[in-house]
C-alpha cells in the first residue's frame, strides 16, 4: 500500500505533513520521509520505523518552507531496505524533485531493465525509482491536445512522456522547489483527494481522515488519469490521456485497508463497510447468541451484521493497539507473532455462546485459525466464521503484498477446507455481488477475487523477467 501526504502554501508544511503521515499511518509501518521545499531548495528527512520513531521533532525544526510531501511505506515492490524510503529527491537538466508513490506498476522490470542498458545507474529496488530515469531522460514534446501553462512547460511534458510508458496502479506526489503536484493513473487503483484549509493551504492526500487532523476541508477526488498542478498562479488540471481508462478502483480499500472514517472513491469506507456486514447477514442468516468482530477492520462490517439479524452484538475480542497491523507485516514469521499479541478473547462476552465472527478477510488463514482456536480455549460453545468479501483468490499486481498464488489460502484449497483448516463450525463468505453492490458506484478491480486484471499483458512478461 502507502501513504502519501503534500501541503501547499503553509509555513507549517512539515509539521503539517507530519501530522498528515500520522493519520495515514495504517498505510505503512515501514518507513517515513518528508520532504520541503522553501521556494529553493528541496530538503528531507528520511527513517525507518513509524511516523514518530523515523522522523524527529529536532528533523522537523530543520525542515523549513512552506511546500512539502511525505510518505509511510509499506513494501509491495523493491523489499524493506532503507534506500527504498520514500520520498526519493532528484536533480536533472530539467530541476530538482522530490516524489513519492502509492502503488504499483506491473512493467517495472521490463522499465528497469531497459534504462540500465542505456546506462541509467538505480539506486534502490523501489519502482518509484523508474519514474525519475523516465522523467530525467524524457524528451519528448507535450500532447498536442495540451496547452500548457508557461510554469509547465519545463517539467510536465516529462512527466507526461513517463506516465504513457508506465503500466499499473500509481497515485503520485511531485514536490518541486514552487510546485506541488498530484498525478493518478488512468484506472484510477489508488485513491488520492484534494483538500483545502480556511487558510488558503492546500492538501493532498491518499485518504481523508488525513485532512481532518490538519483542519482541512475535503475538495474533490485527483481524477484518474489527472495530473494536477498547484503554484503561484492556482490550481490547473491537465489529462495526457485523451482517452481515460473505464475506472478500476481498488475496491479491497473499502474491505480492509481505508480508514473507516476516510471517504475514498468519493464515498464513506463507514457506510459501505457497514453495508457488506448488512448484505452478509442476508445472504446468510444464522441461529447464534452474539456476533463479534475481528477488530479494527472487521467492526462495521459486524455492526452491519448485528444490526440486520437482530443478534447481539458483543465486543468479544480485545485489541492490543500498540501491535501493527498484521497483515502488512512484511514477514510471516512477524505476523504469527503479532497475532498472538494483538488480539485476546473475553471470555464473560463468548463462554457457552454460540458466536458469529466477522473478519473483512482471510488471506493466508493463519490469522483466523488462531483466533478461531483463541475463541474454543475461552469457551465459545460454537465458532461460525463469516467474512465481509469473497475469497482472495488471485495475487494483486497493483499494491497488495501478495505475490503469489500459494499464499493465497483460497487458491489452494474449497471453502470447506479453510474451515477445516482454521476449525471453525461454519464458514461463509460475501458474494462478490453482494459486495461490488455495497460499494455503491461502479468501476471497481476485483481481480484479488476474480483473477480477472485491468492491465493484464504486462504481468506475464514481468514474471519471465525477474
Amino acid at each position: 500500500m502507502c501513504g502519501v501526504f503534500g501541503v501547499y502554501n503553509n509555513k507549517s508544511a512539515a509539521e503539517l505533513t507530519y501530522l498528515g503521515l500520522h493519520a495515514l499511518q495504517h498505510r505503512g509501518q515501514e518507513s517515513a520521509g518528508i520532504a520541503v521545499s522553501d521556494g529553493y531548495d528541496i530538503n528531507l528527512k528520511l527513517g525507518q520505523g513509524l511516523v514518530n520513531v523515523a522522523i524527529k521533532e529536532e528533523d522537523l525544526k530543520e525542515l523549513k518552507g512552506d511546500l512539502a510531501i511525505g510518505h509511510v511505506r509499506y513494501s509491495t515492490a523493491g523489499g524493506s531496505n532503507p534506500k527504498n524510503i520514500q520520498p526519493f529527491f532528484a536533480h536533472f537538466y530539467g530541476g530538482s524533485f522530490a516524489i513519492a508513490h502509492n502503488g504499483n506498476l506491473v512493467n517495472a522490470l521490463r522499465l528497469r531493465h531497459e534504462l540500465e542498458i542505456e546506462g541509467a545507474i538505480f539506486r534502490s529496488t523501489s519502482d518509484t525509482e523508474v519514474f525519475i530515469h523516465l522523467i530525467a531522460r524524457s524528451k519528448q514534446p507535450a500532447p498536442p491536445h495540451i496547452n500548457l501553462h508557461k510554469n509547465d512547460e519545463d517539467f510536465l511534458p516529462h512527466v507526461f512522456e513517463a506516465m504513457r510508458k508506465v503500466k499499473g496502479a500509481y497515485s503520485l506526489l511531485i514536490l518541486r522547489e514552487k510546485q506541488l503536484i498530484a498525478i493518478r493513473d488512468p484506472y484510477g487503483f489508488r485513491p488520492l483527494a484534494l483538500g483545502k484549509n480556511r487558510f488558503g493551504s492546500y492538501f493532498v492526500a491518499s485518504e481523508s481522515c488525513a485532512f481532518d487532523i490538519v483542519d482541512a476541508e475535503y475538495l474533490r477526488d485527483i481524477n484518474p488519469g489527472e495530473v494536477l498542478v498547484i503554484d503561484d498562479a492556482g490550481i490547473r488540471s491537465y489529462y495526457p490521456f485523451e482517452h481515460t481508462e473505464n475506472p478500476k478502483k481498488c475496491i479491497f480499500e473499502f474491505v480492509y485497508f481505508a480508514r473507516p472514517d476516510s471517504k475514498i472513491f468519493r464515498d464513506w469506507v463507514y457506510e459501505i463497510r457497514k453495508e457488506m456486514g448488512r448484505r452478509l447477514a442476508r445472504e446468510y442468516p444464522m441461529d447464534a447468541d452474539c456476533v463479534i468482530p475481528v477488530l479494527d477492520s472487521g467492526l462495521l462490517a459486524a455492526m452491519g451484521y448485528s444490526e440486520e439479524s437482530k443478534i447481539p452484538f458483543e465486543i468479544g475480542l480485545i485489541r492490543n493497539h500498540y501491535v501493527g497491523r498484521t497483515f502488512i507485516q512484511p514477514l510471516q514469521e512477524i505476523r504469527d507473532l503479532s497475532v498472538r499479541l494483538k488480539l485476546n478473547p473475553v471470555r464473560e462476552a463468548i463462554e457457552g455462546k454460540r458466536v458469529i465472527v466477522v473478519d473483512d478477510s482471510i488471506v493466508r488463514g493463519t490469522t483466523s485459525k488462531k483466533i478461531v482456536n483463541m475463541l474454543r480455549k475461552a469457551g465459545a460453545k460454537e465458532v461460525h466464521m463469516l467474512i465481509s468479501s469473497p475469497p482472495v483468490i488471485s495475487p494483486c499486481y497493483y499494491g497488495i503484498d501478495t505475490p503469489t498464488k500459494e499464499e493465497l489460502l483460497a487458491s489452494q484449497m474449497t471453502v470447506e477446507e479453510i474451515r477445516k483448516f482454521i476449525g471453525a463450525d461454519s464458514l461463509h463468505y460475501l458474494s462478490l455481488e453482494g459486495m461490488v453492490e455495497a460499494a455503491k458506484s461502479k468501476g471497481y478491480c476485483t481481480a484479488c477475487f476474480t483473477g480477472i486484471y485491468p492491465v493484464l499483458d504486462e504481468i506475464f512478461t514481468e514474471v519471465e523477467i525477474s
